[in-house]
């Protein structure tokens, strides 16, 4: 009997050494697949913790001055509080010294009013 699928000596020697160099083939590096163009995409760990650095520096820098800001902004809101303090204090005493002056006049009016009264009775 004739053999149909041709399992001879050499054909199995010849299997065998191509089974050898597939599993030969699975350990060899293979070479690496370099993008051309998408070489911007990819960051190195690198370039990617320095860019987080300086984001991290930039969010100190902005709170720094926020915090100096409104810092400023409490200090010019109580200066203007103390300036119009002052002004309403200085406000007052004006009005009293004119209500005072007022009275005085009024007083002395009708002070000369009882003298000149007197003076024309007598």
């Amino acid at each position: 009997m004739k053999d149909k699928i041709k399992t001879g000596y050499s054909d199995r020697l010849a299997a065998a050494a191509e089974a050898r160099k597939a599993q030969l083939a699975k350990f060899k590096p293979k070479p690496a697949v370099m993008a051309t163009d998408a070489t911007a995409e990819f960051k190195t760990r690198e370039q990617i913790k320095s860019e987080e650095r300086e984001a991290f520096r930039l969010a100190r820098i902005k709170a720094k001055e926020d915090a100096a800001a409104a810092v400023a902004e409490r200090e010019a809101a109580a200066l203007e509080a103390k300036r119009s303090e002052r002004k309403e204090r200085k406000a007052a005493v004006k009005a009293d010294q004119r209500a005072r002056k007022s009275s005085r006049y009024t007083t002395l009016d009708a002070l000369a009013d009882l003298h000149l009264g007197n003076r024309e009775a007598s």
